[in-house]
């Protein structure tokens, strides 16, 4: 029996102790992703509740065709577009526009591979790895890049790179095509390569 299926065994079963564990496992990632799609703190933590209600509603409807964690973040992001609909406070998703990544990303395309990868890392990265401080600069800086991308650029680097999801399990979760996912995250880690770089005047350096 796969961990799905012993989780789902247990959660019909009425074990508690098997849904605390599913939530201490997926909240952090859940109000991350939560962020991307509302403007506060609280919105994001009224969203992540709601989500799990829905879990609890339609776990019987669960029928394994995609793993626990992406039908889960995949209900989270529903209900956020259903709740930015309702606020009229920005496009449905569906106006997405299908764009190539040569004609969208220029440059993007000389910095990533095939997959999405980085053809060579930055010169943040190069960090040396005993050095805590610079290390925890670098991820401030991080941070900093990821909370300036916009939402959807920011859910798909979250999703792929934070959480290691797949581009599959990606486009599931945003409701996007395979096109647009890759638009989306090679625009967002171009930003944040950029980011990284700006930071770094020399390997090993970081600006405060």
């Amino acid at each position: 029996m796969s961990d799905d299926a012993h989780i789902i065994e247990r959660l019909k079963a009425g074990d508690e102790k098997a849904f605390e564990a599913l939530i201490d496992r997926h909240y952090a990632a859940m109000i991350r992703l939560a962020e991307t799609f509302v403007s506060d703190e609280s919105s994001a933590e009224e969203l992540v509740q709601e989500t799990w209600r829905v879990v609890i509603d339609k776990l019987d409807t669960f029928e394994g065709r995609s793993k626990l964690k992406t039908w889960i973040f995949g209900i989270l992001a529903n209900l956020a577009r259903q709740r930015r609909r309702s606020d009229q406070r920005e496009k449905p998703w569906s106006t997405i526009m299908e764009e190539p990544i040569e004609e969208s990303a220029g440059h993007m395309t000389e910095r990533f591979d095939a997959e999405g990868r980085w053809q060579a890392p930055p010169r943040a990265l190069q960090l040396d790895p005993e050095d805590e401080a610079m290390k925890t600069q670098f991820l401030e800086h991080v941070q900093a890049a990821m909370d300036e991308l916009p939402a959807r650029q920011r859910a798909a680097v979250m999703l792929r790179d934070v959480q290691g999801l797949s581009s599959e399990e990606t486009c599931e979760i945003l409701d996007v095509s395979k096109a647009n996912q890759r638009v989306l995250l090679h625009r967002g880690r171009a930003k944040i390569r950029e980011t990284l770089e700006d930071a770094a005047v020399v390997p090993g350096e970081v600006r405060s």
